[in-house]
């Protein structure tokens, strides 16, 4: 259910709420994007979001930022004649937008009015599944919420004089709804703690199993969840619609071995897309789960190599995989999607991009085209060659012995007074890890 500033939500589920969809184009907003793609992606959002119909959608050229309302009073009369005309209900701006301009538009125009991070927020929260993703979205909204609060309740003015140490009754309420809010993050956090720890009891019993983890990131709608079930033959939810996945999915592969024989067995990972402009507090809620991608052996980076901005939503990728920890001694491999969508002349030019650069490989998750070379390639990478080495390690580095037992690469042990002498047959990858520690 869609909230306004105060957390309060409207129902959307009777009937088709009347939505418009404006994203502002400022010389002041860095960004690597088109305006047109940024809007086109916006009403793409809308409408994974049910009960929303986009009744129209434009770019507003902004000189500068208005810092109470946003937009200049030209094009506010203009918007206001045409919200009324059209019966307009709610009103998404795809941008950020604080709460004073919430405020003062809603005011002016009317309407209810959302910016991207709670249109976002609402769409995961109208996907989330499992509990563990039910908890992050609703941890990550009371986050956001929390932070719309400072103007929240500037119409409890102050009603006497003094130093300010001393709040008025406006005051009193942000401070009353901050600690209601404080004290059900810290009940969201427990409960988060628990599953996350059922998750890491999970992770460590697959560590025991030496099955390399792949893990499928990339852009949302790049096709990761048509890749997965091209694969594994599962039926994950992949639909052409933004954050069609959610809750993070895993299935064993056994990868083609040599003459046609069966090779090794994997698991492979399938995750939630990334967007640009990700809400810090989706990022932050979600990182227990996004750590599955830190765990793997081997990533693949979807990429829907059919879209006009295929480069910047790559950019965006690589930007969170950083922030998330994802180093370089974790291999990636570039799966360009979506190739039936290309004409013959596009389809021939990126093959021959492909044929120089041995990181790319280009599939269609839809018609399984390329799709036993990727995992040809897949399992390549992931049979390194390998070496015994000899380890000595004394008893306080006990967090080191036990990821050495978790990883399976123990091949003898000798406790001595000091230690123990572990023997290990491991990767150069794996060596690095371990270092790490």
């Amino acid at each position: 259910m869609p909230l306004d500033r105060a957390g309060r939500g409207f129902d959307t589920s009777a009937q088709p709420t009347r939505a418009i969809v404006l994203h502002p184009d400022t010389r002041a907003r860095q960004t690597r994007r088109l305006p047109e793609h940024g809007l086109a992606e916006a009403v793409a959002l809308a409408a994974a979001l049910p009960g929303l119909d986009v009744l129209w959608a434009e770019v507003v050229r902004l000189p500068r930022v208005h810092p109470g309302l946003l937009f200049g009073s030209g094009k506010l009369e203009e918007l206001k004649a045409r919200i009324k005309a059209d019966a307009v209900e709610l009103v998404l701006v795809d941008g950020p937008v604080s709460p004073v301009q919430q405020r003062n538009l809603e005011k002016e125009l009317g309407v209810k009015l959302l910016d991207r991070t709670s249109l976002i927020l609402e769409i995961f929260a109208d996907r989330a599944r499992t509990r563990e993703g039910v908890l992050q979205v609703e941890l990550a909204a009371l986050s956001y919420q929390r932070s719309r609060l400072v103007r929240a309740w500037t119409h409890l003015e102050r009603q006497r004089g003094g130093f300010g140490f001393v709040g008025g009754p406006g005051e009193t309420q942000i401070e009353a709804d901050r600690r209601a809010i404080d004290d059900q993050v810290v009940r969201l956090k427990r409960r988060l703690e628990r599953v996350v720890r059922t998750r890491e009891l999970q992770r460590a019993a697959r560590a025991k199993v030496p099955f390399p983890i792949v893990a499928l990131v990339g852009y949302t709608n790049a096709g990761k969840s048509t890749l997965f079930n091209r694969i594994t033959g599962a039926e994950v939810l992949a639909k052409d619609m933004l954050f069609a996945t959610l809750d993070p999915t895993m299935r064993g592969v056994t990868l083609p071995g040599e003459s046609g024989a069966p090779g090794r067995k994997i698991i492979l990972s399938d995750t939630v897309g990334f967007i640009s402009g990700l809400p810090t507090q989706l990022v932050a809620a979600f990182r227990a789960t996004l750590e599955e991608v830190l765990s793997a052996d081997l990533i693949c980076h979807v990429r829907d190599i059919s879209h006009p901005e295929t480069a910047e939503q790559a950019a965006d990728v690589a930007e969170i995989l950083t922030s998330l920890g994802v180093t370089a001694a974790t291999p990636q491999i570039e799966v360009w999607n979506k190739l039936d969508l290309m004409d013959p002349a596009g389809r021939e030019a990126l093959q021959a991009q492909a044929a120089q650069r041995p990181e790319v490989m280009p599939v269609s998750a839809l018609t399984g085209e390329g799709i036993a070379p990727l995992l040809a390639r897949i399992a390549g990478l992931l049979d390194e060659e390998r070496r015994e080495e000899v380890l000595d390690l004394p008893f306080a580095e006990g967090r080191k012995h036990a990821w050495l037992h978790g990883q399976g690469i123990v091949l003898a042990e000798e406790t001595g007074e000091q230690g123990w002498r572990v023997t290990v047959r491991w990767t150069e990858r794996q060596a690095q890890r371990f270092r790490s520690i």
